[in-house]
């Protein structure tokens, strides 16, 4: 299962890893402020149900004959819940940044566990979970009085299949700066405790699920309720995934030090594995263990691409892209001096910045659709390059991209 922004997709796959069937379902985001963005968590439950029962009646087999469910989802959500598991109110999802002064709180703080930033320099991104549980703290305190549990979107589906509340060591290690170098294996010893301290905000490691589990572990069965959901097996096991990005970089292979994945989607990442672990500027990680034992990711992100793309397909009332594709592929590169930063949610690297926006230059009475759509890809590409150079410049130098 794939928890995206716009849709949950289940796929139905062999023991080999081939694919035997697909489904989607879509739910919706509202966006209450500029650079506000929310989600129902019951839409995604609802949706989940529809995505595995079409895939699993697609790919002709008998729902007993599934072995095994696992998760990926977005990261960067803030979920909130009370004790029966039920959302207290939307969650931020991750392209939410309402949390851009309390991200300059916690980059204040100069904490040991802000190294994953720009190796302490900042800025911290108001899409992680510090700064957005800080801001439901300060601006909704009986929610986050109310709240007995904050977690992510994974978490809250992993909880209502299986009754236990665990998160993923993918999830806490790159975003709510967990720290499982040397040696600290367990959830207690890697909380970002005197983070939390500085920033008044220790009763929110009592909120997190407090085990921590990895990739690929089992954290238990189906209950009744939830197999009844999905129409499969009591019982059946679900196994512990992780951000759906980090995930990808499995399956694209990605799994050597030295390899580095380029995932693409509404927002892109740059994801590259190392040996040894090394932080600096305009680069976020390295996170120890965050996807395999014994290796640390190196990480880079552009918060809106496919986002934008498709704002202006449909800001252009296109139904698909083809007509946009085949006009833009006709003009030369350089969209003839018409230039867009890709800023339309703020920016993730290398420069951090939940403020900036998105920018149109150069603009002429010569410039039509196709040279803004061309512009608007060229930017994207353009913030990719920018993150490979950050990462070149701290010492990374991938051998291959996928």
């Amino acid at each position: 299962v794939d928890g995206g922004t716009e849709s949950i997709r289940a796929g139905v796959f062999d023991t080999t890893g081939n694919p035997l069937a697909y489904a989607s379902t879509n739910y919706n985001t509202n966006f209450p402020s500029p650079g506000w963005a929310e989600q129902d968590p019951r839409d995604w439950w609802k949706a989940l149900a529809v995505s595995v029962r079409k895939a699993v009646q697609e790919s002709g087999i008998a729902a007993e004959q599934v072995s095994a469910l696992a998760v990926d989802t977005t990261c960067c959500s803030v979920v909130a819940l009370n004790d029966s598991g039920d959302p207290l109110r939307p969650a931020l999802i991750w392209m939410d940044v309402r949390s851009a002064n309390q991200a300059e709180q916690v980059a204040d703080c100069e904490d040991p566990a802000l190294r994953v930033n720009s190796n302490g320099k900042g800025p911290v991104s108001a899409e992680w979970m510090i700064p957005k549980a800080l801001w439901l703290k300060q601006n909704e305190p009986e929610i986050f009085e109310r709240a007995a549990t904050i977690c992510e979107y994974q978490d809250y589906l992993n909880f209502h299949l299986t009754g236990r509340l665990v998160c993923s060591i993918n999830n806490v290690s790159t975003r709510w700066h967990f720290d499982f170098s040397e040696g600290k294996t367990s959830s207690k010893r890697s909380i970002p405790g005197s983070l939390l301290e500085k920033l008044e905000l220790a009763d929110l490691a009592e909120k997190w699920p407090v085990e921590v589990i990895r990739l690929g572990e089992v954290i238990g069965g189906l209950t009744k309720e939830a197999a009844e959901h999905l129409a499969l097996p009591v019982g059946l096991q679900v196994v512990q995934g992780g951000a759906d990005a980090q995930i990808g970089m499995i399956g694209l292979g990605v799994v050597e030090p030295g390899s580095l994945a380029l995932i693409t989607g509404s927002s892109h990442l740059q994801l590259g594995l190392s040996e040894k672990p090394f932080h600096g500027e305009g680069i976020w990680g390295t996170y120890a263990d965050a996807l395999l034992p014994g290796l640390h990711t190196v990480e880079g992100g552009q918060t809106s691409t496919g986002s934008v793309i498709n704002w202006l397909k449909n800001l252009f009332g296109e139904s698909d892209y083809s007509s946009l594709n085949r006009d833009a592929q006709n003009l030369p590169p350089g969209s003839e001096g018409l230039i867009v930063q890709d800023h339309f949610q703020g920016n993730r690297t290398p420069h951090t910045d939940p403020r900036s926006r998105g920018a149109v230059h150069g603009l002429s009475l010569k410039h039509g659709r196709a040279h803004l759509f061309r512009a608007s890809i060229e930017g994207v590409a353009f913030g990719s390059e920018l993150i490979f150079e950050s990462m070149r410049e701290n010492g990374f130098h991938p051998e291959n991209v996928v």
